[in-house]
């Protein structure tokens, strides 16, 4: 269903939220920041936001990298989309490194660290997407190879951002 004007016929289109971020590796660590901002405030989540008109996927995982964690990231392959339906988002995720071993919190997180795959806090996920992806990654790491995945996360209604079982996983395919 979509909402048509009554008198000239004109569609109005809702169309998804694209996100984009970056799971920035070092020293065989992951950075995750612990949100300043709701939803999920308190949170730990990678560096992820909106995409902006006249940027692309890339630019704007960097952009927002930089925003969060003030840290400058290097783009190496676009690692995972997730596509959330439910909410209306859709997320691309990209492997990236630092370009300088720097970072702190931006004004939209309250602290920033390094944390290897062992000590990653998954109990304390902002988000189904960084929780799911953080678990892609994992398993890449011990199969030593990564792969790109496409998967579906199928939100359970009343379930909130931070329900790591408020979610079923669909249509998951890599490369």
């Amino acid at each position: 269903m979509r909402v048509v004007c009554s008198l000239c016929g004109k569609i109005y289109y809702e169309n998804p939220k694209m996100v984009v971020g970056c799971l920035v590796e070092h020293n065989n660590k992951v950075l995750l920041c612990k949100r300043k901002i709701q939803p999920s405030y308190g949170l730990w989540t990678l560096p992820a936001g909106y995409l902006e008109i006249g940027e692309s996927a890339a630019e704007g995982a960097t952009r927002e990298t930089l925003e969060e964690a003030c840290a400058e990231a290097e783009v190496l392959s676009p690692f995972a989309q997730l596509d959330i339906p439910r909410i209306g988002q859709s997320y691309i995720i990209f492997r990236a490194k630092l370009k300088e071993p720097q970072f702190s919190p931006g004004p939209e997180s309250l602290e920033c660290a390094l944390y290897s795959l062992d000590e990653i806090p998954f109990d304390s996920l902002a988000f189904s997407s960084i929780y799911v992806t953080l678990k892609m990654y994992i398993e890449d790491v011990k199969a030593g190879a990564f792969k790109f995945h496409y998967c579906t996360i199928n939100k359970r209604p009343g379930s909130s951002p931070s329900d790591p079982g408020g979610f079923v996983l669909d249509h998951h395919l890599h490369s």
